[in-house]
Formats: C-alpha cells, structure tokens, sequence
C-alpha cells in the first residue's frame, strides 16, 4: 500500500499531532478546534488468505454446533422442505414449460401494475376513507349473511367444502 502523506509524532500530552495539518491558534479562533486525522489503517498481510477463510468457517461452524448442541460435523447436509420437493416434481411433470413460465412472468407484471395503481388510488384525496367505508359496510353484511345464524354458517361451510373439493380433487 501507499505510505502516509503527513508524519505523525506524538507531542508531549501523549496525543496524536498531524504536523502537515494548519494549526490555528486559540487567539485566532476561539470557537474552532481542529483535531488530528488518524492514521491509515494497518496494512493485513496478504500471504495465507485462503488459509484464513477455511480457518473462520471452521470456527463458525464449530460454534453453531456447539450453540446448537449438537457434535461439530465436518458439514451439515441440510434437507429440503418436503414444499420444494414438491414444486420440484410437479414442474418435472409440466410439458409446456414456457408457457408457465411466461404466466408466472406475466402474473408478477400484473401483481407490480396492480401494486402501482393500488398506491395511486391511494394518494386520491377522500377515495382511501370511502374504500375503507365499503370495506366496513361488506364485513359487516357478509358477517351477518353468512355467520351470525348456524344453518347460514353450515351453509357457508358447506359451500366451502365444495369448493375445496373442485379444486383439489375429491382424492
């Protein structure tokens, strides 16, 4: 690395004194304090960097297992969640797969655009309290209709068994 532009002596007070800074004195300017620069930070040898970065991991990994409690392994294999096991069936049985994936593109185009309007409307004076309003106004019809009374709310069930059923299958 480069050296250091100004030399440093330590003054009598045992504090740092840069001797290239300008030095004001306290009859000049009385309000103003000027303080050393400090020095370059100390140059790393750079001889064994890829020793060091094992010898870190080693030490991480050796503290998470003993934060853990279990023995220090060489390395943890880490399982997937049965979810991705999943997905990563159902996409090897997909046959147009550009197609999906021009439909998961085009959906998060969709949810981004929606997002924007959303927080147009939004900005709209008296259009966010009168949403909220309409919101009110349908939990509470909705609540009554569908969940106040029980043959209303077997009913409500029900339809949401069915519905369930469609889409997944009866199985």
């Amino acid at each position: 690395m480069a050296s250091s532009s100004s030399t440093l002596s330590i003054s009598s007070s045992s504090t740092l004194v840069d001797t290239k800074a300008p030095r004001h004195s306290a009859a000049s300017s009385p309000q103003c304090v000027t303080l050393p620069t400090l020095p370059p930070p100390p140059v790393q040898s750079q001889n064994r960097p890829g020793k060091t970065t094992a010898y870190c991991r080693k030490i991480a990994r050796n503290v998470t297992a003993m934060a853990t409690g279990e023995a220090p392994a060489e390395v943890a294999t880490t399982e997937f969640p049965e979810i991705v096991k999943t997905v990563q069936e159902a996409w090897e049985k997909v046959e147009d797969k550009y197609a999906v994936s021009s439909l998961a593109v085009a959906a998060a185009v969709a949810l981004w655009g929606s997002t924007g309007l959303i927080s147009a409307i939004d900005r709209l004076p008296l259009v966010p309290g009168v949403l909220e309003l309409v919101g009110i106004g349908y939990t509470g019809w909705f609540a009554y209709k569908n969940l106040v009374f029980k043959p209303d709310r077997e009913a409500l069930t029900q339809k949401i068994k069915d519905t369930y059923k469609d889409i997944i299958g009866s199985g």
